[in-house]
């Protein structure tokens, strides 16, 4: 057996839910771009889920699925508040409220289809309210009750913020969620088939995703994208902060990808969100900023920018706290999560993979006196 580090190039299973091939991706066969120009997240959550777009009828009353369900037992908002450490990351607090989820679902440990979609349903409402509640609890303030009449990507906007969102911030953070909802087997994807795939329950699969997504070399990239925004500061440092970085080697985050060779598809409708947001807000120098560093890292590494390195400036246009960036992401890839743990149910086998063994040949027991 030999073993392929990462398991770069490893087909480690069929799906029928997204696809990468030639640098382009898709979700059940629809070209992200088309998804991005005109659905709404509600539309891909039902596409990938059910293989399908969602009739005028089947959209409606997902909505109103979604709605009846955003509300969060209240001992799960209230343990928010009990946290001694004041910098605790907001994926950690996440990855624990959605594993109480689970305590307070009485068809938890139900296995068949119906409790299963019955259960995603249930916890993708409940994902936009955990996060903006936990936002808002950290900084002295209540959670905020969704109003059943917003969509999706208006409700966060509006439970985060105690304000009805613009008409253009509304487009932007739901062209976000739909961009980020799927995308092949990607680490938390993975995870979370591996973990259910023993037959564990859906809130189980979940948590292992959050937990894997929670890294800085998935998820947590577009925190990190703004932070380094942040340091330097000004249009007029790009040049020289960003030469240095690649002379020393440093990895700039935001840019490559383990699968896309010529580019992320996704990384120009978030960059064209960026360029209207920060117009709006007077502070284009974060999308300026932005241009030139692809500008440098493209030209000289000839490295693309990924999705991550243009949702940090659209994130900060909409006046949201850079640590709550990756829950962000967590809340949108939650639909692509549970439409895997779904698939992976309807046609399970354990997922048990082997590993090439590079240690010591065989060695004999010696007594601990005479060693």
């Amino acid at each position: 057996m030999t073993s392929s580090k990462g398991l770069e190039g490893v087909v480690a299973t069929q799906s029928a839910i997204s696809s990468i091939i030639d640098d382009t991706l898709t979700y059940v066969g629809y070209n992200i771009d088309d998804l991005a120009n005109n659905a709404s997240f509600e539309e891909v959550i039902y596409l990938l889920w059910h293989q399908r777009l969602p009739k005028a009828d089947e959209l409606a009353e997902l909505k109103q699925q979604l709605a009846e369900n955003m509300s969060v037992p209240k001992a799960v908002l209230d343990h928010f508040k009990t946290y001694e450490i004041k910098n605790v990351h907001p994926m950690a607090a996440l990855r624990t409220a959605v594993s109480m989820l689970g305590l307070f679902d009485e068809e938890a440990e139900e296995m068949n289809p119906e409790a299963n979609y019955r259960k995603a349903i249930r916890i993708q409402a409940k994902m936009a309210t955990l996060v903006t509640a936990f936002g808002r609890v950290r900084n002295g303030q209540e959670p905020v009750e969704p109003k059943k009449d917003l969509s999706f990507a208006a409700n966060f906007l509006y439970m985060l913020s105690g304000e009805m969102p613009a008409d253009i911030e509304e487009e932007a953070f739901n062209k976000a969620l739909v961009l980020h909802a799927d995308h092949e087997l990607n680490a938390s994807t993975f995870t979370a088939r591996v973990a259910v795939a023993t037959l564990s329950d859906v809130y189980s699969g979940i948590t292992a995703a959050i937990g894997a997504l929670k890294g800085p070399l998935h998820g947590g990239a577009n925190e990190q994208v703004m932070k380094m925004l942040t340091e330097i500061g000004s249009v007029d440092n790009v040049e020289k902060v960003i030469n240095e970085k690649l002379e020393n080697k440093e990895k700039i985050m935001g840019f490559g990808h383990r699968v896309y060779r010529k580019g992320d598809p996704r990384a120009k409708h978030l960059r064209d969100m960026s360029q209207k947001l920060t117009k709006i807000r007077g502070e284009e120098k974060w999308y300026e900023m932005s241009i030139k560093i692809d500008e440098i890292v493209t030209g000289q590494k000839d490295l693309p920018p990924n999705v991550d390195f243009y949702s940090a400036s659209v994130y900060h246009s909409l006046n949201i706290e850079h640590d709550l960036f990756t829950p962000i992401f967590a809340v949108s890839r939650t639909s692509g999560w549970l439409a895997h743990i779904l698939e992976q149910y309807s046609n399970n086998r354990l997922i048990r993979p082997r590993a090439e063994y590079i240690g010591p040949g065989m060695q004999s027991y010696v007594p601990v006196e005479e060693r």
